[in-house]
């Protein structure tokens, strides 16, 4: 008995440091803010308990609006980094000459820090002197020059191709880690058989991709979901709130408004919207494993 209760005694000594983590670190700041989310917390002196206000506050207003386009934005830039990452990855992963070469330049939009590569896609965007408006009205494309920033359905697609730029290094780096983990053995049996490479991708290659594009995929759309700096830097949510996301109008509330309770709130609802996620991912990473092991 004594043996059992030292062991046992030893295992949570162990645990310790994690628990504490957890508990200081995730626990108590989320348990923190869903208390906060019921107040009327701001820069007044005295802060009382509203129940569900600011929770109705948030329907009653254009934040519907702000969810969808936050969904929007998540899913184009997720998707469009997901195609281009596992079409780099083959590239990359192909025998040819310089191939080690075309894996160091991947890595620059990684690298730079973010806040420079942002700055420098904002002046390429500029409509008086930025390059991509000077390259299309050298090319005859448009007759004028482009403020990108200042439309929305431009400014909309601009940060979406800022926030690609910056992620793709990520997701091309990774699936070509997963690319290279795939048996060889697999790929010499197709082609003795006659496979082309076609059709060698689409019954080894991608089959066997699936879970780490899902887990990608998942990590890609937390940090998306999530981002800020991109999108505050190049139109603070403008024009119009053509940009604004979950993230950012989160933040206009909480800090730019000083209005804490309400941005706490909405700050619960990410954390909602990213537990679903999460608990979907499990579920579909659970199926794949089940269906696995059951082969």
């Amino acid at each position: 008995m004594n043996v059992q209760r030292s062991t046992l005694i030893f295992a949570w000594m162990l645990l310790l440091p994690a628990v504490l983590y957890v508990v200081v670190i995730v626990a108590y700041p989320l348990l923190d803010t869903f208390i906060l989310s019921f107040t009327d917390a701001s820069l007044k002196k005295t802060t009382n308990w509203v129940g569900w206000v600011n929770y109705e506050k948030i329907f009653n207003t254009t934040f519907a609006e702000v969810i969808i386009r936050t969904f929007v934005w998540t899913f184009f830039s997720v998707a469009i980094k997901m195609i281009i990452g596992v079409f780099g990855a083959c590239m990359l992963n192909a025998a040819v000459p310089g191939r080690a070469l075309f894996r160091v330049l991947t890595m620059p939009p990684w690298i730079v820090p973010m806040a420079i590569g942002i700055f420098m896609w904002g002046w390429m965007y500029n409509g008086q002197f930025g390059m991509i408006s000077g390259v299309l009205q050298n090319w005859g494309i448009i007759d004028g020059p482009i403020a990108f920033l200042a439309h929305g359905s431009t400014a909309f697609w601009a940060t979406i191709i800022t926030d690609v730029w910056i992620g793709v290094p990520m997701v091309t780096l990774y699936m070509l880690a997963a690319m290279q983990a795939v048996p060889q053995d697999l790929y010499e049996a197709a082609w003795t058989d006659g496979a082309g490479r076609f059709y060698r991708f689409r019954r080894i290659t991608l089959p066997l991709l699936i879970p780490s594009m899902i887990t990608m995929s998942m990590l890609s759309l937390i940090s998306t979901f999530n981002s800020f700096d991109i999108i505050w830097i190049l139109t603070q949510g403008g024009p119009n709130g053509e940009t604004t996301t979950m993230i950012i109008d989160t933040y206009r509330t909480a800090i730019g408004s000083k209005k804490y309770g309400e941005g706490a709130a909405r700050a619960v609802l990410i954390c909602i919207f990213l537990s679903i996620f999460c608990v979907a991912y499990f579920r579909v990473t659970s199926r794949l494993s089940a269906g696995e092991s059951n082969r």
